[in-house]
């Protein structure tokens, strides 16, 4: 057995509300969400005014970072050479999902959906950045 690390409900709390104060700053009204490793929801948070379809589009965005190991943004430019990458089980190649690494594992992601994609993105690394 090996030991490895994971995300805290302290953690996943610290990342929710540093996303929350990046989206107020700038006026932003989205949904916020967290993932474990295998991509199953810890939080999701739609803000006053995101409408509904950004709960389900930044859950996505979270689960694909999480189970890829990768920024959905790479899938995003991906897609562009190869749409056949659309077809990859529950993927959803748009900009706004970063995962979580830790100790070079990834522990997680966090998805943002709402305004425009790299903004999404923006959200989703002040989350991050709030781990240290």
């Amino acid at each position: 057995m090996r030991n490895r690390p994971t995300l805290t409900a302290s953690d996943t709390e610290k990342m929710v509300a540093a996303s929350r104060a990046e989206a107020a700053k700038n006026k932003w009204n989205v949904s916020i969400a967290v993932v474990d490793d295998a991509g199953y929801l810890l939080h999701l948070e739609r803000l006053d005014g995101a409408g509904p379809m950004t709960a389900e589009v930044a859950a996505g965005k979270a689960r694909t970072a999480a189970v890829t190991r990768r920024p959905t943004k790479f899938w995003e430019d991906r897609v562009k050479e190869r749409p056949v990458f659309l077809k990859f089980p529950d993927n959803l190649p748009i900009q706004g999902g970063v995962p979580i690494m830790y100790q070079g594992e990834c522990v997680g992601a966090i998805g943002v959906s709402g305004v425009q994609s790299h903004e999404d993105e923006q959200i989703a690394n002040a989350g991050i950045g709030a781990l240290g």
